[in-house]
């Protein structure tokens, strides 16, 4: 496919927003015409995104009942949102009515946690809220483009960040059969994964020099992370997962550690990955561990593995805005348009910021 898809993005100003503002305007096939924000609407979009002031010269927010306006009828829409949890769905609900009026193929990707369980009471046992488009719910697939080989699904729901480094670290060793032990995790994550609304907890003073777990053993990715690598898996992992707050802005490192069947060498743990991930393009099985300065702003994920006898550690690492949000949003909507997958993501990591 050659021509421009016309893309817009809900949910605009938030740190995944602004990710996605900067990605889709480098992408050689979608064509951003709309940022939408009700809080910002007609403000340039550099006023929000300063390092966006060149990529997005020109373009302001747009109202959410304005961006319609733009579309036209029997065309094509590659629809974004980046807006909150519990709030994503209706909006969703709206864009597609319009489209679906206008006779408009959409194709939509949703950041949010509105649209990664396949029913709603499922949903709003873990959010605590009613679901804001539950007729849309058997629309959407969830999952990593990583773990599902060919998706019929019109629309995706994007899986966490924490959801998606940990289901890159658990997904093989659980295919492998190497183990039916239990998973224990522990996740550290930067301050831009609480968002852009200021909170203790990414409140500089107290990040800064710091790192500190927060609800152990009761995070609401855990559910999420169980049910989506038995769904690639077929096994009903035992999953123990500690979150923690880093003293940095982006980025995600993953430790796994789990018992084996039987004794196991790091050469056969790794051949596991290595085959699992072999025509996965932002997946690297690397020696030794990973570290995070070698993906952060990039869509890769880098993973590495050590054994011991019985015990295994596998180690991920990805950047909580790209691979764990936007960028995995923009491999997932690549996808369903039958892209290159690849296809204004191939930008590597700076290194040294």
């Amino acid at each position: 496919m050659n021509d421009t898809i016309p893309a817009v993005v809900l949910g605009a100003t938030g740190y995944v927003g602004g990710e996605l503002l900067r990605l889709i305007s480098g992408h050689p096939n979608f064509d951003l015409i709309a940022a939408v924000s009700q809080s910002r609407s007609a403000e340039p979009i550099a006023a929000v995104f300063p390092h966006l002031a060149r990529t997005c010269s020109g373009k302001r927010f747009a109202a959410p009942d304005e961006w319609p306006e733009l579309l036209r009828d029997d065309s094509k829409l590659a629809l974004f949102s980046a807006a909150p949890h519990g709030a994503s769905a209706a909006m969703i609900a709206a864009a597609l009515a319009v489209a679906d009026g206008k006779n408009i193929n959409t194709h939509v990707v949703d950041c949010s946690a509105d649209f990664r369980y396949a029913d709603q009471a499922s949903y709003e046992a873990v959010y605590g809220v009613s679901h804001g488009a539950p007729d849309l719910l058997s629309h959407f697939r969830c999952g990593v483009p990583e773990h599902i080989a060919d998706s019929t699904a019109q629309h995706i729901g994007h899986p966490g960040c924490f959801a998606t480094a940990v289901l890159l670290a658990i997904v093989p060793l659980l295919q492998s059969g190497l183990t039916d032990s239990e998973l224990f995790v522990t996740a550290i994550t930067g301050s831009t994964g609480s968002g852009r609304s200021p909170q203790s907890g990414t409140h500089h003073p107290e990040r800064h020099n710091n790192l500190y777990a927060y609800k152990p053993l009761e995070h609401r990715h855990a559910p999420e992370i169980t049910r989506l690598a038995a769904a690639a898996t077929g096994y009903e992992a035992r999953l123990h997962f500690i979150p923690h707050s880093g003293p940095f802005a982006r980025g995600i490192h993953v430790t796994v550690q789990a018992k084996t069947n039987s004794a196991v060498s790091t050469k056969e743990l790794r051949a596991c990955f290595d085959a699992a991930y072999d025509e996965a393009p932002f997946v690297e099985i690397v020696d030794g561990m990973p570290r995070m300065k070698n993906v952060v702003a990039s869509n890769t994920c880098q993973i590495g593995c050590a054994t011991s006898d019985d015990v295994v550690v596998i180690t991920a690492v990805l950047d909580n805005l790209v691979k764990g949000a936007a960028g995995g949003a923009v491999q997932w909507m690549n996808r369903l348009w039958r892209l290159p997958e690849t296809a204004g993501l191939g930008a590597a990591a700076p290194a040294w910021i």
